[in-house]
């Protein structure tokens, strides 16, 4: 079936509400466009698991505080339609500022506190609150789904998941792997904005999370130690300019003092005019 473009709340509850009435299961992948194979991997994922998979694409306005990129953010609608048909969407939600937010400002808003508090929650401080509030708002007119959302903004992941169980939503989030480039880059939409030679630098990250991942498989459980392992192979690159690293419980995000369990390395550096982000996890016996 071909994929079916739908721009109003109304036309695509009563496609979803249809669906559910017939006994169908509806798959949801939640995005701000400009897609990628990591995109299409979480449509492959819905649809794999699902009668109907509807994909959104809305750059968030909430999402970006005051000099952040949402005019410059990157767009192109026919090339997200045909990777979204192509990856097995049947319906493609592409609301407008005004269909979604009808009223102007936002009054009410959704914030996730604790797990939303430090790492991004510090370089962005309002960008959680702005992430929660559309997620909770796209549930709303989805109704339930299976929900799909990638591992490599982990963060963003847990506060949906404590949204979604702290207020009960009717939603099953599916947190899905980090899709790669060849050298290890996690792939992003913000990669457009690399030049050659940053590029080429970028792939620290990657370099910095297998660092540490080396350190916990040799022994290290100080989180300290196995951060400052990663903290320096960044800082030998000169494009890369670090913000943060760290070694969390994957569940809260809290540093533990001592690494055990599920354990998550986060990493986000700034290389030339894209801040990038980046993951990984490893299970501690």
């Amino acid at each position: 079936m071909p994929i079916t473009t739908i721009s109003t709340i109304a036309e695509l509850r009563e496609r979803l509400d249809r669906v559910r009435a017939d006994g169908g299961q509806v798959g949801a992948v939640p995005t701000m466009g400009y897609l990628h194979d990591g995109h299409a991997s979480l449509m492959r994922a819905a649809r794999a698991d699902n009668d109907v998979v509807v994909a959104t694409i809305f750059v968030n306005p909430l999402q970006f505080a005051e000099g952040e990129d949402l005019d410059d953010y990157p767009r192109s609608l026919d090339h997200d339609t045909e990777l979204a048909e192509a990856a097995g969407v049947d319906f493609l939600f592409t609301p407008s500022v005004d269909e979604m937010y009808p009223f102007g400002p936002v009054l009410t808003t959704v914030t996730v506190s604790e797990v939303s508090a430090g790492w991004e929650g510090i370089t962005r401080p309002t960008h959680f609150a702005g992430v929660a509030t559309v997620v909770a708002k796209l549930f709303n007119i989805t109704g339930p789904v299976h929900g799909y959302f990638g591992e490599k903004d982990f963060q963003q992941l847990a506060v949906i998941r404590r949204m979604v169980d702290d207020l009960s939503f009717p939603v099953t989030v599916v947190g899905c792997p980090i899709v790669r480039e060849e050298d290890g880059l996690a792939m992003s939409s913000r990669n457009v904005y690399l030049t050659a030679e940053q590029r080429e630098a970028a792939p620290v990250l990657r370099g910095a999370l297998d660092a540490g991942l080396a350190a916990i498989d040799g022994g290290e459980r100080d989180p300290n130690a196995v951060t400052a392992i990663m903290a320096a192979l960044v800082e030998s690159e000169a494009l890369a300019e670090l913000d943060y690293v760290a070694a969390v419980d994957a569940a809260t995000l809290a540093t533990p003092d001592r690494l055990s369990g599920e354990v998550r390395l986060l990493i986000a550096a700034q290389v030339g005019k894209p801040r990038l982000i980046d993951n990984d996890g490893v299970t501690i016996h």
